[in-house]
């Protein structure tokens, strides 16, 4: 003779007020996934933008010559004090990877950038990525303008997008973009003494 088991608190249906929380829970989570999503794509199309420029009585191939000198920057660069190219080959050349050390009022950060461009007297950028790349990714670019006879515009920038970026941008404005000047500034002073020498 077999008995039959009381039945469990599992086998009860479950009562309306259980279907509404649960219906909440999940459109909670279903709303909080969409703002999470949304912010995501918004922080990735709205950089920080961090711009310096400076003029140098120099030539574009002559400021080309001591941006592209990695091994000299412990020699004069207060910003990034390190930098080498790591890749196979050791080029400074599109697709390269650097390893470069970047100093500021907070400290050293160390950062391996891929080189999307390197045109001679013109171009050097790179990109940099924290974590998966929605994070926080930073595209770094130099560029040299010819703006008169022996005379060029060097900007330095950098396009900063992720999650994370909205929270540093008073840091960023504040620690980096003074270091931007100061590499403008020394450069410029570095150009001028190997035009001397």
């Amino acid at each position: 003779m077999t008995t039959a088991l009381p039945a469990t608190p599992t086998d009860t249906p479950p009562t309306p007020a259980r279907h509404r929380r649960r219906r909440v829970l999940l459109g909670a989570g279903a709303g909080l996934v969409a703002l999470l999503g949304g912010y995501t794509a918004w922080s990735n199309t709205h950089p920080v933008r961090l711009t310096a420029s400076l003029e140098i009585d120099a030539s574009s191939d002559h400021v080309w010559q001591v941006l592209t000198d990695l091994s000299a920057y412990p020699q004069w660069n207060p910003f990034m004090t390190s930098s080498e190219v790591t890749s196979k080959g050791g080029r400074l050349e599109e697709g390269a990877t650097l390893r470069n050390v970047m100093h500021d009022r907070t400290g050293n950060t160390v950062f391996t950038p891929e080189v999307l461009t390197a045109e001679p007297g013109r171009e050097l950028r790179w990109i940099g990525k924290m974590g998966p790349g929605w994070i926080a990714d930073g595209e770094h670019r130099f560029v040299i303008e010819e703006i008169g006879d022996h005379r060029v515009r060097l900007t330095q920038s950098e396009s900063f997008t992720g999650v994370a970026v909205p929270f540093v941008e008073g840091q960023l404005r504040a620690d980096t973009l003074p270091q931007f000047r100061a590499m403008n500034e020394a450069l410029a002073r570095r150009v001028e003494a190997v035009g001397r020498e």
